[in-house]
């Protein structure tokens, strides 16, 4: 599918759901994607773009920038406290923030380079134990905690379970957003963002279906 395919199909659930047109951002998913394919999106115009790995995006994004230089790149994986100065020095936005350890190292950061990117705090809407973030039972007293160290908390994020109902994740996210005042929603992946859309999404986190199936090294 081409990214324009992927805009109109954005633009068609933004109506449906009676919102704004461009309320919903498309973030192009390009981790583990070829440079060549990354600059044919680049080139099309495009220039929100997702990272899962700092490493990744330090070795790729630099020398982007210098041909393309309003790019606006997003962590969207789990980040490490010892990654965190890079993530902060590379990315405009970060959507992991997921436990107190590493929202304090942020505040930390901030105060000593003097800006922080946006953050979004991921929400494990559907508590399983082996996926990163914050219990929604836990959400809002860690919302002011993060609040509480001066960070520029945009939204939430989360990542539903597999096997389970997105839209019921995307609601619950939502609610959680809602009654925080937090007016961003990271929800929504390939199969699934026009019923994040429906259900408020802010950014959109798109990637095979833009690039093609991913070129894991063997």
């Amino acid at each position: 599918m081409s990214l324009s395919e992927i805009k109109s199909r954005i633009a068609a659930a933004e109506t449906a759901a009676g919102r704004a047109p461009g309320s919903a951002e498309l973030i192009a998913v390009s981790k583990v994607q070829p440079n060549e394919r990354v600059e044919a999106v680049l080139e099309e115009g495009h220039r929100i773009f997702g990272e899962n790995r700092v490493q990744e995006a330090a070795g790729k994004w630099p020398e982007f920038r210098e041909k393309f230089s309003d790019v606006d790149l997003h962590l969207i994986g789990p980040l490490q406290t010892n990654k965190a100065r890079q993530a902060m020095e590379l990315v405009n936005a970060i959507h992991s923030v997921d436990r107190p350890k590493l929202a304090t190292t942020l505040a930390r950061l901030a105060q000593e380079l003097g800006h922080c990117p946006e953050l979004f705090i991921q929400v494990n809407t559907g508590e399983e134990e082996q996926k990163a973030g914050i219990l929604p039972k836990d959400s809002d007293g860690f919302i002011q905690e993060c609040r509480a160290l001066d960070l520029p908390i945009k939204g939430l994020m989360c990542i539903p379970p597999v096997d389970e109902e997105p839209s019921l994740h995307f609601a619950l996210l939502a609610k959680i957003a809602e009654r925080n005042g937090l007016s961003g929603l990271s929800m929504g992946m390939s199969g699934d963002f026009e019923s994040a859309i429906a259900l408020g999404a802010t950014h959109v986190r798109v990637g095979s279906a833009i690039f093609g199936e991913r070129a894991y090294s063997a």
